[in-house]
């Protein structure tokens, strides 16, 4: 009786090893695939703040067209704006509807 006892308690510790070997495995895999999904919008989170950051402010833009485009942009009134609806037969022109109006 003694013998089936300490066997049978070696399966069920060798069984149960197993069973805590795999869900951590499992959760291992879990937690890389998280901290690679983390890294990755970090890093995109990273490049949309720079872009924001140079391309945003107007004093910048004004630089950037001073430096590349010379006297090839000019200012234009955001009011003025249009949309253009064309069909086989008509054209609409309708203004544009700004989103804070």
């Amino acid at each position: 009786m003694k013998k089936f006892f300490v066997t049978f308690l070696i399966f069920f510790l060798v069984l149960f090893t197993a069973i805590i070997k795999n869900s951590t495995k499992r959760i291992d895999d879990e937690i890389f695939s998280l901290r690679e999904n983390i890294r990755e919008s970090k890093r995109n989170f990273e490049n949309i703040k720079l872009e924001h950051d140079y391309l945003s402010s107007t004093k910048k833009l004004l630089d950037y067209q001073n430096l590349y485009f010379d006297e090839e942009l000019f200012e234009k009134n955001i009011q003025n704006f249009y949309i253009i609806y064309q069909n086989k037969k008509n054209v609409k022109i309708k203004k544009f509807k700004f989103s804070n109006e």
